[in-house]
């Protein structure tokens, strides 16, 4: 049970962390998209270029791109690998 909870709390403080790589738009966006179903899975991070949030639907089974005006992109360009 102690292993549950630390775990718990390693993902909130992991999640923090990643929700503090957004800016205000890309986080507005992400709190719409939660009441759905959505949440953040990883910030894809390119040599100088800005960090890409990618989202994760688990209904659909589907991931998206949080783009930096808070706009969902779920045709990026790129391949997401689960």
């Amino acid at each position: 049970m102690a292993e549950r909870k630390e775990r718990r709390k390693v993902d909130k403080v992991r999640m923090a962390a990643m929700k503090a790589e957004l800016n205000a738009a890309q986080l507005d966006t992400l709190r719409d998209l939660e009441g759905f179903g959505w949440e953040l899975k990883f910030i894809r991070h390119k040599p100088f270029q800005p960090p890409i949030p990618v989202v994760y639907d688990n209904e659909r089974m589907r991931y998206a791109v949080l783009n930096e005006d808070g706009s969902l992109d779920e045709n990026p360009g790129f391949e997401i690998r689960p």
